[in-house]
């Protein structure tokens, strides 16, 4: 797929995103793009293969939680091929970015998009999220397990005004209600990513008191 068409096709829906990126950022998304696609060829990284696809589901899919990540510190538990955390690292070059993984195939990919990009602000863990250290602002997640078990693994690392962001598609109305003591689920933000055809939604996790 011609770069340039990407190009375009990000462009526009960054607009419709209402979505305004720093100068050179869009280039570096594209580049994370091209690396993804060269290491998915032999680490099966993502399911998804066709470009354009993957500038929907990954990039314009990641960035649309950005006008609610919040602070100066951001986590992003279970990040695999990096999504949403390395688009948001190079959205948003001011935070500090863990990106965290146990699988060692996806943190050695992370790892050289943090050294080619580069990204001075992020850093990679391999580890499970129950072994995180530290608090961090805002954590991030693709839904990976339920909501209650994202929380039970992982929610010792959010700081206490923080907030914990999980991507999911169909929201089940039943799990909301199942979240650990302690927690409790501020908003449910509707997500209209361009170009998806699909239930896209951001839950808003804080702490309670």
């Amino acid at each position: 797929m011609d770069r340039s068409t990407l190009q375009r096709q990000l462009e526009d829906g960054l607009a419709a995103l209402g979505l305004r990126l720093p100068v050179g950022a869009i280039q570096k998304l594209l580049d994370y793009l091209d690396l993804l696609i060269l290491w998915n060829a032999a680490y099966n990284l993502t399911a998804v293969r066709e470009p354009r696809q993957m500038v929907v589901r990954h990039l314009l899919d990641s960035l649309s939680i950005l006008p609610f990540v919040q602070g100066s510190t951001l986590a992003d538990l279970g990040s695999g091929a990096g999504l949403p955390g390395v688009p948001l690292a190079i959205a948003r070059s001011e935070i500090a970015v863990t990106l965290v993984d146990s699988n060692g195939k996806k943190a050695r990919f992370l790892r050289e998009v943090v050294r080619t990009s580069p990204l001075p602000n992020a850093r990679v863990l391999q580890q499970r999220a129950q072994e995180l250290d530290g608090t961090f602002d805002c954590i991030t997640a693709r839904a990976f397990t339920s909501l209650g078990q994202m929380l039970e693994w992982g929610g010792q690392a959010l700081a206490p005004h923080g907030v914990w962001l999980a991507l999911k598609g169909h929201i089940d109305t039943a799990e909301l209600t199942r979240i650990p003591s302690g927690f409790r689920v501020a908003a449910v933000h509707e997500l209209a990513v361009p170009g998806l055809d699909a239930e896209r939604h951001a839950v808003e996790i804080r702490r309670t008191g």
